[in-house]
């Protein structure tokens, strides 16, 4: 057993990170999905989207040939809708709610639609909005990821130069560094920033991290108001002997690594040991099948009910030959000397809920022992405590407080996303990026002021 890159043959690569979930391959095909939508009066898609996007009234645009309308009223609603359309669990979200699941039959592929107009709209280029003449006043946001990307577009519309400090070397932030190549691709998402700031009046500065090349003080001097929006990213330890083995890998790292080089050049291990059951657990566990290990196993300490992936995430995993051993925690890694060989786990038993809500995983003494060469941790990410302390920031364990949705306790100063609800979806961390923006225009402009976003039209068929 061994850590080894280069597995597979080139066709295999490309075979194995194509897109899990390709678009409609014709027009045609799109018109007729659309024209099974009920156009449900009260709909809950809309309902179940966390940005409100007004889903019956964008298929209905599809069903009458009107591309270029459904995409501005998707991107009205969520300026990366066009990402979101690829990795959102729309299963639990706007599909999930679909009123054909009270029927027992296919819910609307909404998501497919979605990326349908979006992707017509980025291609062609078109421009769906027309930025307001500029205010004078100037925001400086931390963090070019789908929070600050979101409050920057909408704060462009209203005539507010933005400007975007951005510790990567390209903008996307989870999606560009942090999600499976199979669901979206780097190149996508570096055409998905180029779009939404193609609105003008935002500019990036690169490789530009808070505390090291620039600090709060300086941005609150030098301008109107400050967004922080730069996530979570720090791994969750798993706190067991052996944890500082070769072949012992935060998942977060391994996908960054995988997102940022050719597939043939990521070294993965020949038995692969994934400890975690979120969203970054099944991207790493299926990543590493698809990069040509021949045993991948996923442990987690509870059961499926109380699992954080959805089910359909777990059935990605499950059809790319990845094991599944519920009620098992890491309790020790083995070496011999310098590499990792083995695992030993406690197997474990539930009991009462704990403060997640979810009943608490305890030791029942049985153990058994996996034989690994790697083992990939993906048991959570924790905020940046140290960073959020350094600047006086009211938080609770490193997740920043905020008042209204936005506000911080330090004057001019708003956050939203990761860094706040401590790690969510993508979508959910676009609308924290238009609450900080209302919130921001707010305080600039005074309590009486409208954004254009706000302003919702009524669905009419």
């Amino acid at each position: 057993m061994a850590i080894q890159n280069n597995r597979l043959n080139p066709l295999a690569y490309e075979h194995n990170f194509s897109d899990i979930h390709p678009p409609f391959e014709t027009p045609d095909a799109a018109l007729t999905e659309a024209n099974r939508c009920l156009f449900c009066y009260d709909p809950p898609c809309m309902k179940a989207c966390p940005t409100s996007i007004n889903v019956p009234k964008f298929i209905k645009q599809i069903a009458t040939e009107n591309p270029k309308g459904s995409a501005h009223t998707i991107f009205s609603a969520n300026i990366m809708g066009a990402g979101c359309s690829k990795v959102c669990p729309v299963e639990k979200l706007c599909e999930g709610a679909c009123v054909y699941n009270l029927m027992h039959e296919t819910p609307i592929h909404i998501a497919k639609l979605q990326r349908y107009s979006t992707e017509k709209a980025m291609k062609h280029q078109w421009q769906l909005f027309q930025r307001k003449p500029s205010t004078g006043k100037r925001v400086a946001i931390i963090g070019a990821g789908p929070a600050g990307l979101s409050c920057a577009h909408t704060l462009s519309r209203e005539g507010i130069d933005v400007t975007i400090y951005e510790k990567e070397s390209k903008g996307g932030g989870l999606m560009t560094y942090g999600i499976a190549a199979y669901k979206v691709t780097p190149e996508f998402c570096e055409d998905e920033v180029n779009y939404i700031t193609a609105i003008g009046g935002i500019s990036i500065k690169y490789n530009h991290e808070l505390g090291r090349d620039i600090t709060l003080e300086e941005l609150q001097r030098n301008y109107d108001a400050v967004y922080l929006a730069f996530g979570v990213g720090l791994a969750r330890q798993l706190k067991i002997p052996g944890e500082d083995l070769n072949g012992v890998v935060d998942a977060i790292k391994f996908i960054y690594n995988l997102r940022n080089n050719d597939y043939s050049s990521v070294a993965v291990g020949d038995k692969v040991a994934v400890i975690g059951m979120g969203m970054t657990a099944i991207d790493a566990a299926t990543q590493a099948k698809r990069l040509g290990a021949s045993e991948v196993t996923l442990l987690y300490r509870r059961t499926q009910e109380e699992m954080p992936c959805t089910e359909h995430e777990l059935n990605i995993a499950k059809l790319d030959g990845c094991k599944i051993i519920w009620l098992a925690a890491p309790k020790e890694i083995m070496g011999n000397g310098e590499h990792v060989t083995q695992m030993i786990c406690d197997v474990m038993r539930l009991e009462e809920p704990d403060s997640s809500g979810r009943r608490s995983p305890i030791p029942t003494g049985e153990t058994f022992t996996l034989d690994v060469d790697m083992v990939i941790k993906a048991a959570g990410q924790m905020p940046f405590k140290e960073l959020v302390n350094s600047n006086k920031m009211k938080n609770e364990n490193g997740k920043i407080t905020v008042e209204t949705k936005s506000a911080t306790n330090l004057k001019g100063v708003f956050a939203g996303g990761d860094c706040v609800n401590g790690g969510r979806e993508v979508v959910d961390a676009v609308q924290a990026g238009k609450d900080g923006a209302a919130a921001i225009v707010k305080h600039l402009f005074g309590l009486e002021y409208i954004l254009e976003s706000e302003l919702k039209p009524a669905f009419n068929n």
